[in-house]
């Protein structure tokens, strides 16, 4: 079954999530690259703030592209031909879908820093960071990662700095957009036959 990716990347705490469950209203199965990190992390016993720095060592373990790797285990057992996967961070990530799957489409989620800070606070996960310095290093490794060039080279860009539901009004129209656009090339192509 050929399957089109669409990836959801952004800074953390940006909105992706909430991005997220609008694929999953619309019927679109949703991949989070984080939960395969956090799973993963909690199969060694590593939770917590130091789930950030086995984020970076399982890429030194298994390549740049290791998170990706693990979704591509899971999208392959799904029947579906269009999979949302939430948390892309690196062009390897990108690329390795590429290599993998038909098409991918990004969009990207963007809030300011300090909207994400407070969105964090509000939040409370165990590894949220607690001060402004935390969040900063923590936005400096996904930087690191190399997050800045997804997003700079998505398809779609949201701005989730206004009211939640005018961001997932955008997100909504954005992903019944692709599916339109899916379904289309399914008709034209069956028509070629």
């Amino acid at each position: 079954m050929k399957k089109q990716i669409i990836a959801i990347t952004g800074m953390p705490l940006a909105g992706k999530t909430e991005v997220s469950k609008i694929a999953e209203k619309l019927g679109l199965p949703v991949i989070s690259m984080g939960d395969a990190v956090r799973q993963e992390a909690q199969k060694r016993g590593i939770n917590g703030k130091a789930i950030g720095d086995f984020m970076l060592k399982l890429r030194e373990e298994m390549g740049p592209d290791a998170v990706a790797k693990i979704c591509s285990n899971i999208i392959e057992t799904i029947n579906n031909n269009m999979i949302v996967v939430e948390g892309v961070r690196s062009l390897h990530e990108v690329n390795y879908f590429k290599s993998k799957f038909d098409k991918i489409i990004i969009i990207a989620v963007h809030a300011a820093p300090k909207i994400r800070f407070r969105r964090g606070l509000l939040r409370r996960r165990d590894d949220d960071p607690k001060t402004f310095k935390e969040f900063e290093n923590r936005d400096l490794r996904e930087l690191e990662v190399g997050i800045g060039s997804v997003i700079a080279l998505a398809d779609y860009m949201i701005i989730n700095e206004g009211p939640l539901e005018e961001t997932l009004n955008i997100a909504e129209k954005i992903f019944v957009k692709i599916i339109r656009n899916h379904n289309q090339t399914i008709i034209i192509n069956n028509g070629d036959k």
